[in-house]
């Protein structure tokens, strides 16, 4: 949750917003004390406007993570761990570690957000419907929060990757075609259109004079254009590293130490001396952790002469991929832990390491030389 500020957790997921979120809330809060509800409901003082604009801009960002849960949970139903869940400038992103693992699974995490926000704007809409006097405050902001969350349900359900309903249009062609790459290019190309027209609307709203309105039509497409071209790399190399196994990437036979040394010896004789990021600990050729960048950084300088790797390192047991695993599930791993490197492990023990970077350099060099990955 880098750049977020932390708010707590449900059923394990990290909840944050970002820093650009308190933007938007005061964007939405000021657009509606200002403009919405005055124009909808004169007569009001100023301070009723202005807190009826802030819970509101309130309640709709718990609209948006209620959405944004509905992802998660049936996600983890499904058994894909959900690191986060982070509010930001555009609304809310799930921190879902992997892709679904098939169509079925695409199809029902992705239906299950618009579906959601239908309920949500179903519930404030009767809400709504119940209050004797819909020229009051309270009447106002439901009637606002049950017209957002069915905009929010049908925007989303426009087939446009990476938006729910192009997740939902690319599932369906997965499940009819049984090619994941291809399914995520024919829903990218949607999501790359529907971005441009978006990028088109917000222009000719500028220059129409809508100048504010047209650039935020305008920033969203141009999101959501980027957004659905990174996804469809993403897929597309992830799909190319199954072609490819561990033991042909990995550094074999990595060097190892012994619990006792100092964070000292390790930062100098092989962090600096090799450009290592991590090395695995053994304790008479057992592997019992291993200590990474990450684990000295929070180390004060003056103590790494004193202390013993085993006081900071990450101890066993670890999570390892074997050596005939492909790349995607290495990939997949350092992904879910978090991690910049995974260790390689058989039976008989400690084999390799294989790091982010090894990957990505493979990736690069083997699309370049376009050396076909193995049937």
């Amino acid at each position: 949750m880098k750049g977020a500020i932390r708010l707590g957790s449900i059923r394990g997921i990290e909840i944050g917003v970002h820093y650009n979120w308190l933007l938007i809330f005061f964007l939405v809060a000021w657009s509606l004390a200002m403009g919405y509800f005055p124009q909808s409901y004169p007569g009001w003082t100023s301070l009723v406007y202005w807190t009826t604009g802030v819970i509101a801009s309130i309640l709709l960002f718990v609209s948006v993570l209620l959405h944004e849960l509905a992802h998660s949970f049936v996600a983890q139903a499904r058994g894909l761990p959900v690191r986060s869940i982070t509010l930001f400038i555009f609304g809310g992103v799930s921190n879902i570690v992997r892709e679904a693992e098939n169509p079925r699974t695409e199809f029902a995490m992705s239906a299950v957000g618009p579906l959601s926000s239908l309920v949500i704007a179903g519930v404030f809409y009767v809400l709504f419907l119940v209050v004797p006097n819909k020229l009051d405050p309270l009447a106002a902001l439901l009637s606002y929060l049950a017209l957002i969350n069915a905009f929010l349900a049908v925007f989303n359900l426009i087939p446009g990757f990476p938006l729910d309903g192009g997740r939902v249009l690319r599932s369906i062609i997965w499940g009819a075609t049984g090619n994941l790459v291809k399914a995520t290019n024919i829903a990218g190309r949607v999501g790359l259109v529907f971005g441009w027209g978006l990028i088109g609307v917000g222009l000719f709203q500028i220059l129409t004079g809508n100048f504010l309105g047209g650039i935020w039509i305008a920033f969203i497409g141009w999101f959501l254009s980027s957004a659905a071209e990174s996804s469809r790399q993403g897929t597309t190399a992830q799909e190319y590293l199954k072609g490819f196994k561990v033991k042909d990437v990995m550094t074999p036979n990595p060097q190892t130490i012994g619990p006792g040394a100092t964070v000292l010896e390790v930062v100098q004789g092989i962090f600096s001396q090799y450009h290592r990021r991590a090395v695995p600990v053994a304790r008479d050729g057992k592997l019992v952790g291993i200590v990474t960048l990450t684990n000295i950084r929070g180390l004060p300088q003056e103590k790494w002469a004193i202390t013993p790797v085993e006081a900071i390192m990450t101890k066993a047991p670890l999570q390892c991929v074997s050596p005939e695993d492909d790349l995607a599930r290495a990939m997949a791993m350092i992904a879910e832990q978090d991690v910049n490197q995974v260790l390689v492990c058989t039976d008989s023990g400690l084999v390799g390491i294989i790091s982010r970077a090894d990957i990505i350099r493979h990736l690069q060099y083997t699309q370049e030389l376009r050396i076909r990955r193995k049937a």
